[in-house]
């Protein structure tokens, strides 16, 4: 009986290859974009900014912008236009859709950037405001700063790889960080893309550790970009705690 026919080494591969794949993309070729499901869904983002809206609505008045609806209102009805514009999974590439997201972002940062302005010129001026209350205090500083956050995680969010729907379509295109489910593939799957979760936990302990943990920034303005978080966390955290703990021992 003839011997049969070895196979070739390349044809082992495909196969073997073929085999480990997810049965979405076993009958063609590799499209991360697909196995991704083209694009995340909206209410991870929406959630946060809702909460920014909530947060800083909860701010006492001279800290917020005022009246207290502005920045609730205007970001809902942008939230509303983003919505409408792309529904279902962020995968519309649409310039005025990048406008408005970055419009969204922009006035999240100068709205919170407002309050953190008050905070710091009343701690630096020994203002009395908060002269009887450090609790009232540090729930100020812990607002502000967790709205800092949340606008760094959607900057993050935003920026790399041309923002999340061109991730949709080119999920490997020049990334700006490098996330551990990227170097660790047998724990994530092929086609993993990063999500406004994972931008969102990059901008926390980037604020909270003032350095890379497990995901790096490999392009410049995500450095520069993370040196500012990492700035601004330190140095409103170093005042509002050090005003606090002047006002217990007076």
């Amino acid at each position: 009986m003839p011997e049969p026919a070895a196979v070739p080494v390349s044809v082992r591969s495909e196969r073997a290859l073929v085999m480990n794949m997810p049965p979405e993309t076993a009958a063609g070729p590799v499209n991360a974009a697909a196995v991704a499901g083209r694009g995340e869904h909206w209410w991870p983002v929406a959630l946060a900014i809702l909460a920014v809206a909530g947060l800083h609505v909860a701010l006492p008045a001279q800290y917020r912008v005022n009246p207290r609806w502005v920045v609730p209102v205007v970001l809902l009805v942008l939230l509303a236009v983003l919505i409408i514009g792309d529904p279902g999974r962020i995968d519309r590439q649409k310039a005025w859709l990048r406008l408005v997201t970055g419009i969204v972002i922009s006035f999240i940062t100068v709205a919170n950037l407002f309050s953190a302005g008050r905070l710091v010129a009343e701690i630096l001026t020994a203002n009395k405001t908060f002269a009887n209350n450090p609790v009232g205090l540090l729930a100020t500083g812990a607002v502000i700063w967790a709205t800092n956050v949340i606008t760094f995680g959607l900057w993050y969010w935003d920026l790399d790889r041309g923002g999340a729907a061109a991730r949709a379509h080119h999920p490997r295109v020049s990334p700006a960080f490098v996330f551990p489910e990227m170097l660790h593939t047998d724990y994530a799957p092929a086609a993993w893309v990063p999500g406004f979760v994972d931008y969102l936990s990059l901008a926390f302990w980037t604020a909270t550790a003032f350095s890379p943990t497990d995901t790096s920034a490999i392009k410049p303005w995500a450095k520069l970009l993370m040196i500012v978080e990492a700035c601004v966390s330190l140095g409103l955290g170093a005042l509002v705690i050090a005003r606090a703990v002047n006002i217990l021992k007076t």
